[in-house]
Order: C-alpha cells, then sequence, then structure tokens
C-alpha cells in the first residue's frame, strides 16, 4: 500500500498493518504529517503539531514491533488531542489568551492512557475558549473551518478534532461533552462522537469529581474505531469518586447484534418539545427505513423533557461560577463575553435555584428510566440546525423561534447531558447544500454497549458515513 494513501485508512485497519509488520509506526506518522501539511492550513484544526515529539514515538513503536513485543491496542495510531487537556511537554491553551503558552508537566489521565495503549500524540486540536459555546474559534488560533463548506462552522467545543478526522488528517481523536461538545461537532463533520455514561472515561485531573455534566469520550470516523478508542481510555480510577468500575475491555468485542423486533422510538423533532430546521427533521426522518431494514420496530415517540432546560442551565451556570468566578475578577478583559455572562448567572444563584435544579432532573432521570423499561434506544437529531455560517457565534433563531441565550440552540443535546446516559452521533445524511446532519442514539444507563452495537448496524445500513469532503474544499 503506498505510504501516501495511508491517511485514508481507519485506526482498526492501520493497526493491523502495523501489527502485521505490512507498514512501519514511522511510514503511517509520516503519510499523516503529509496530510496534515497539505490541507490544515485551510481549515485550521490542529493548532499545536510537534512530529519531532511523534517521529520518536513512532521510531519506538517500530523497535517494540522489531523485538516482537506487544504495542498495545493503539500501536502505531497516530492522535491529537483536545486543546482542553493536559498533555505533557505540549502546549495546552485552552482556547485562552491567559494560557497561550502554557506547558504541561503532566498529561491528563485521557491521554496517558491513550499513550500507553501506543498512540503516537501529534499535537492538539482547536476548541473554542475554555470549550464554552458550540462553535470553534477563538483568540489564540483563530475559527475552525467545517470541510465540508469553508464558510461553515464546524460546531464545537471538540471541532477541531472533528475537522482532524473528517479531513482524514486523523484517525482517531479525543473529545469532551457538557452540552454536546462531543455530539454537535461530530454531525456537523460526518464523523461519529459517543459521549459515554458519566463515569465510564474518568477525568482525572477534576476540580469535581462528583460533577456529573462534563464527560470525555472518543471520536472516530467509524463506529468500531470509536469503539477501539474507547476500550483504551474507559476504566476506573481510585481518584475518580464516579468511575464506573467496569474495564473497557469489552469495548474490544465483536459489535454485531441482531435488532430483529427490537423497540425503538424516533422523533425528529421531539414531539415538538424544541423548534428542529424543516432540512433537519427530514433527514432524521428517513432513518426510519435502514432502522426497519436491520429489524427494528421503530414508533414515533419521544419522552417528556420537562425540566431538563432549567437543569442543564442552572448546574451549568454553577459550574462556571465555581471554575471562572475568582479568575473573572482579576482577569475579566481576557474572557469572551459568553463565560463572563455565563459565570455571573452561575454567582447569581441560590439554594434554591440548586435544589430545584436537582429536583428536576431527578424527575427527569425516572420518566426517562419509565421509558427505557418500554424502548430499548431513543432516537433524536443531534442538532437542531445544519452547519451555519462561520461568521455567527450561534444561532439566534430557529423555524421562527428566538434562542434565548447563545446555547438554547443546542436543547437537543444538553437535555439529555444531566443524566449521565450515553448517546452517540452518527451519520445519518445530507441537506440539499451538502451538509452533514447527524443521528443522536441514546440508552440508558450504562448501555454504552448496546449504543455502539446498533450505531453499528446502522452504519451499516446507512451509507452517509463513506461521503468524505470534496478535494476542493480540503
Amino acid at each position: 500500500m503506498a505510504a501516501t494513501r495511508l491517511f485514508e485508512q481507519s485506526a482498526t485497519q492501520l493497526h493491523h498493518l502495523i501489527s502485521s509488520r505490512a507498514v512501519s509506526a514511522t511510514e503511517v506518522l509520516n503519510a499523516h504529517l503529509t496530510r496534515i501539511e497539505a490541507v490544515n492550513t485551510n481549515l485550521n484544526a490542529i493548532v499545536t503539531l510537534v512530529p519531532e515529539m511523534a517521529l520518536a514515538q513512532a521510531k519506538k513503536i517500530d523497535q517494540q514491533l522489531a523485538r516482537g513485543e506487544d504495542i498495545g491496542i493503539l500501536g502505531g495510531i497516530p492522535v491529537a488531542h483536545k486543546d482542553l487537556v493536559l498533555t505533557k511537554g505540549i502546549r495546552t491553551t485552552f482556547g485562552s489568551r491567559i494560557f497561550q503558552d502554557f506547558v504541561p508537566d503532566e498529561n491528563a489521565l485521557i491521554v496517558q492512557r491513550m499513550q500507553d495503549a501506543g498512540a503516537i500524540s501529534i499535537g492538539k486540536t482547536n476548541t473554542p475558549e475554555w470549550g464554552a459555546g458550540s462553535q470553534t474559534f477563538n483568540e489564540v488560533f483563530g475559527s475552525t473551518k467545517n470541510p465540508f463548506d469553508l464558510s461553515k462552522t464546524c460546531g464545537g467545543s471538540s471541532g477541531g478534532a472533528a475537522v482532524s478526522l473528517a479531513a482524514r488528517m486523523l484517525p482517531l481523536c479525543d473529545g469532551s461533552d457538557m452540552g454536546g461538545s462531543l455530539r454537535n461537532p461530530a454531525s456537523f463533520c460526518n464523523v461519529v462522537g459517543f459521549r459515554p455514561s458519566a463515569g465510564r472515561v474518568p477525568s482525572i485531573p477534576s476540580e469535581a469529581g462528583w460533577f456529573n455534566l462534563p464527560t470525555s469520550g472518543p471520536m472516530a470516523r467509524t463506529v468500531e474505531d470509536c469503539a477501539l478508542l474507547l476500550a483504551a481510555i474507559a476504566g476506573p480510577d481510585q481518584r475518580a469518586p464516579l468511575s464506573i468500575q467496569a474495564s473497557g475491555r469489552e469495548f474490544l468485542t465483536p459489535l454485531d447484534r441482531d435488532f430483529k423486533g427490537v423497540r425503538v422510538a424516533l422523533s425528529a423533532d421531539f414531539n415538538g418539545q424544541i423548534p428542529v430546521d424543516s432540512e433537519v427533521k427530514e433527514v432524521i426522518r428517513r432513518a426510519a427505513q435502514p432502522l426497519s431494514d436491520i429489524g427494528c420496530e421503530v414508533d414515533d415517540h419521544c419522552p417528556d423533557f420537562s425540566g431538563a432546560d432549567l437543569a442543564f442551565k442552572t448546574l451549568r451556570a454553577w459550574s462556571f461560577a465555581m471554575r471562572f468566578g475568582d479568575d473573572i475578577q482579576k482577569n475579566k478583559a481576557l474572557y469572551k463575553d459568553t463565560i463572563i455572562w455565563n459565570t455571573q448567572a452561575g454567582l447569581a444563584l441560590t439554594a434554591k435555584d440548586i435544589g430545584q435544579a436537582e429536583r428536576a432532573r431527578t424527575q427527569l432521570y425516572s420518566r426517562l428510566s419509565d421509558f427505557f423499561a418500554v424502548y430499548q434506544f431513543l432516537l433524536l437529531p443531534v442538532v437542531q440546525v445544519p452547519p451555519f455560517s462561520i461568521d455567527d457565534e450561534y444561532v439566534k433563531e430557529i423555524e421562527g423561534v428566538t434562542m434565548e441565550t447563545y446555547i438554547d440552540w443546542m436543547k437537543s443535546c444538553y437535555y439529555l447531558s444531566s443524566l449521565g446516559l450515553p448517546s452517540i452521533s452518527i451519520p445519518c445524511g445530507f441537506t440539499q447544500q451538502g451538509l452533514p446532519i447527524g443521528l443522536q442514539i441514546v440508552a440508558g444507563a450504562q448501555q454504552d454497549m448496546a449504543i455502539l452495537q446498533l450505531a453499528f448496524a446502522f452504519q451499516k445500513a446507512n451509507p452517509a458515513w463513506k461521503i468524505q469532503p470534496s478535494t476542493g474544499s480540503c
């Protein structure tokens, strides 16, 4: 296989090629570095690149193979890390001018687990300032463009990761998700983004170990690659109080499953509970056919999400106050307006406000538990709109409905976030303008493997995931 085409291979394929010594880890890395050099300037997805460090890692993998040693389940696969996670010896800015020259002396747990599994870290992917908002831009590196249309946003906050995957610069990336940051950019870029169950991928270091709105997770071009990365990063850690005790090894098992007679609920618009763009609804409705083709019994149904907005917005604001409240007083000019607003909203909360939010999400969780006793899966749009102009910070109106805040257009994702349930974005189809639309698959507590199995079956039945950005865009 020509080294120049290695960048088109999946992570699973690359690992087989490297392990069988059909190609070397160094050849794989060089192919991806060449691809990055060719397309990243126009896309601005990878914002810090460390080729010398990566080449040293690749040579080490090749030496291990020559000695007949195990190289790990990610052995020789190039990866990049979201610029919100600590990377030892690699600049980590958080998309903030305050940290634009910061180089950590330790790895975040997710980075360390990827490297321990043999992955080769090549650098960092772009993110909004502090990961706030689902549009990837900041004053350190600028905006990241959608490879399907350079005039559109790639979403966020794991936007650099999604673009790196879609443009074939990398086969795997890590991401994180509070209100949709794994799922939104995956939908906008026609890749896979999996928000696992709360505690599946522990976040270390963390200032709030008991807080379960944000979580890290895998991103890839295929479901099987997503499962491969999850196998490397999942598993308990005694420093994380909410970590699930199960090993990640279960995600290495085959994803094939018989879905004959499995009941699923599909709603293109949350049964009218939130506004959804008409083209998005049309693409999501078309998902019913491939689901039926694999044997599912599909009903048009959606649970009651009353209280989801109150719960998420309150707890999000509380977390912003905890994280930024003190520092904004000292460095207010170095924070974007939406972060300042969200932090101030958190500082104004009362104990009663937080109590009402916790009560609302407990009631919502109870209703969803009853729902999943009848249906095994809930299928929804990932995002309420198609990719929008890169010049717009956020969506201000959907189908004639005005958005109250900079995150209201992401209700389709953040309604699920406060529950700790697993959910995935998988390519579903395209608008008439050729912009990607993702399908969101949700399941009950800790049903991560079940979601991957349904996503894998859907992927085989629906070819949307095979469509790449045009060479002109890249």
